[in-house]
């Protein structure tokens, strides 16, 4: 008989327990798993404020859930869920029903307003994909019309700027709008100093979820961005146009033209509805055991932001955070599976481990209090960032594999605005690609006349390799050993040069006479063994140019594959010349037309690589390397065939079933 697992909300709870559960039973046909959500798609939560700062695109904080669960035993419904019938296994929706044998809440949260009147009605809310969208929208639309706003008051109102709640939720928000501010005043035309943006708690200090001494560094960082905290105060009522706040029993009505609410969550109303079957707490949250299932029905467990929990040795239930939904869906699915086993005694006790928390103010600048269990510390706001950049990456892998995070370090770095990033602008992509396409030819054109001019010199007839290796060994052999082996080393190179002339001047430019040069030697460095870097000049310092400076790496372990696998058979090097001038013109064909140009430039550099290992490059050749690394990315897409080939090829390769399954496709 079929088991039913039915799974309610697509957050990061729900999400994360349907993966890991068909990852169990991906070969079991008689196990059904269904996830419901409102929406085809995944929202992250803790990016919102980036939208709607319009610091990202909305895209970057959606993901489809058919590309989350392709070809996997997972039944995407898209539907509301309305009630659930706890009596018949019965889950229903406004579409359909969903029988279960096990289910699963986790449906998530949305804003609680306390009973604050006006609050629902008139503030801007940021706990959606659609709130970030709207918020976006609403703040410049009221910077554009307050630039057509004669009257200066009325101005200086539409520009006064409130976000209830110094949690994590409102100071991004304000910290991101701080940054944001500025932008759109010189864009709008608008004074900063008309522009006011006021941050109001009830606590004494934002973020009490951090150290008192990180608390002060935020509070000190939103002053400094033109933000004035309001702490303290509670707020009492809400208008279009006003906010009211009640601080030490005096009452305080401003004027304002946007309130954002961030001042607190309750669960989803579903989750509310089941509470009345079930043991509900405060916020609306559902009292679970010690394996995450409700105590008044085990087969109904109950995860992130929906559960009420309190582990053994705390005093308070687990925080509503990415983390404790992460650590939830893993020791549910467990459980769950365990159950269905009928592996009672194996069923997991939920021992959440946080690592910390952090914030972000802004895309610059951030505060941290990371670490282990009882050994927590604070990081600096450089590597606050990065590892909230890192967390995220994190998170992507397990949700949508490799490829979502070569798209959010798109977003994150290499397409953002205004230089928002606690990087700087340095990684982005600011010149434009048609620039390139001189170099991208230039480049190819290189590679396609080193190509046939091998053909032209029989590399394919002949063995060459060993002249080719040889010759420009001989010559830096003539250098380095000038001083200790003299004439007999300057006549060997000049025997060997004399072979090969064609090969030293291919591999480093350098004419044969060069070989008879006692010249100069610069660097010669030997790493442990490993690796040597040998840097020279052909000629005395005052006589050279650039190209008379020569690059090498020395690599025994490479040496050892050409003397030992490649220089004493003939059809082995006959083979690899032939690899390597079929190579030089398929890359140079491929730059010049614009076509697959990412793997031909990698191409590119990787034969330059091998070229440094074995023969050396003179500095005048270096310019190859760096033209292939800035075509790496997207220069065929600019008067090249890339521009073609690229959508189709990735229409079609998103087909392959076993390229859904692997995440392995552009998002």
């Amino acid at each position: 008989m079929e088991k039913r697992i039915v799974i309610v909300g697509a957050g990061y709870a729900g999400i994360l327990t349907a993966k890991k559960l068909a990852k169990k039973f991906k070969k079991q046909n008689d196990v059904s798993i269904t996830i419901i959500d409102k929406n085809p798609f995944h929202t992250m939560l803790t990016e919102l404020h980036e939208v709607a700062a319009n610091r990202v695109d909305e895209d970057s904080i959606k993901i489809s859930l058919k590309k989350v669960f392709a070809g996997r035993k997972v039944n995407v419904k898209l539907d509301t869920v309305t009630s659930i019938d706890f009596a018949k296994k019965n889950v229903i929706g406004a579409n359909e029903s969903y029988q279960y044998d096990y289910l699963v809440l986790s449906a998530g949260s949305k804003p609680t307003f306390y009973g604050v009147p006006g609050a629902e009605e008139f503030s801007y809310k940021l706990w959606s994909y659609e709130d970030a969208i709207v918020l976006r929208e609403h703040i410049q639309n009221t910077f554009f019309k307050a630039s057509c706003e004669p009257k200066k008051e009325e101005r200086k109102r539409m520009l006064t700027f409130y976000v209830v709640g110094a949690g994590f939720t409102g100071v991004e928000m304000i910290g991101e709008l701080a940054e944001y501010v500025p932008i759109l005043c010189e864009k709008y035309g608008i004074d900063r100093n008309e522009v006011s943006m006021f941050n109001v708690d009830g606590l004494s200090r934002p973020i009490p979820n951090l150290p008192e001494k990180l608390s002060d560094k935020v509070t000190r960082r939103l002053n400094k961005m033109g933000v004035q905290l309001i702490l303290n105060a509670m707020v009492s009522s809400i208008g279009s146009d006003y906010i009211e706040l009640k601080q030490n029993d005096k009452i305080m009505h401003n004027a304002a033209g946007t309130v954002i609410w961030a001042a607190g969550i309750q669960s989803a109303d579903i989750t509310k509805d089941a509470g009345a079957s079930l043991e509900l707490t405060r916020g609306g949250r559902i009292q679970v055991d010690s394996y995450l299932r409700s105590t008044k029905d085990q087969n109904v467990y109950v995860i992130g932001d929906n559960m009420y929990f309190v582990p053994e040795g705390e005093e308070r239930a687990v925080p509503q955070m990415v983390e404790n939904c992460e650590q939830s869906a893993d020791v549910a699915a467990h459980n769950i599976v365990a159950s269905m086993k009928g592996q009672e005694n194996n069923l997991k006790v939920y021992k959440p481990a946080f690592h910390g928390v952090m914030v972000c103010i802004g895309g610059r600048y951030g505060v941290a209090h990371v670490g282990l269990p009882n050994h927590f510390f604070s990081l600096p706001s450089f590597f606050a960032m990065f590892a909230k950049h890192f967390i995220n990456i994190v998170y992507f892998i397990q949700v949508l594999g490799w490829n979502k995070i070569f798209s959010y370090i798109k977003h994150e770095f290499f397409t953002i605005r205004n230089c928002r990033s606690f990087v700087g602008g340095h990684f982005s992509n600011r010149t434009p690609s048609f620039l390139l396409v001189a170099l991208r030819v230039w480049l190819g054109a290189i590679w396609l006349f080193e190509g046939i001019m091998k053909v032209v010199e029989g590399w394919f007839n002949a063995p060459k390799l060993t002249g080719f290796f040889g010759g420009a060994d001989a010559w830096y052999n003539s250098i380095l050993n000038a001083g200790a082996a003299g004439a007999d080393a300057v006549s060997a190179a000049t025997t060997a040069a004399a072979e090969s002339t064609d090969a030293v001047t291919a591999a480093t430019g350098a004419a044969g006479e060069a070989a008879a040069a006692v010249g100069k030697v610069l660097l010669d460095f030997n790493f442990l063994g490993l690796i040597k870097v040998i840097f020279v000049s052909g000629k005395e310092l005052a006589e050279s140019t650039i190209s008379d400076y020569a690059f090498k790496l020395d690599i025994p372990a490479m040496n050892w594959f050409v003397e030992k696998l490649i220089f004493p058979y003939d059809g082995v090097q006959l083979a690899m010349q032939i690899f390597i001038v079929v190579a030089e013109i398929l890359i140079g064909l491929a730059l010049i037309g614009g076509l697959f140009t990412t793997p031909a430039a990698a191409f590119s550099l990787i034969l330059q690589f091998m070229f440094v290992c074995t023969t050396g490059l003179y500095l005048g050749t270096f310019w190859m390397i760096f033209a292939g690394i800035a075509v790496l990315i997207g220069a065929g897409r600019t008067f090249g065939l890339d521009y073609y080939a690229m959508p189709a090829l990735k229409k079609f390769w998103k087909r392959l079933p076993f390229v859904r399954k692997l995440y392995i496709y552009n998002d």
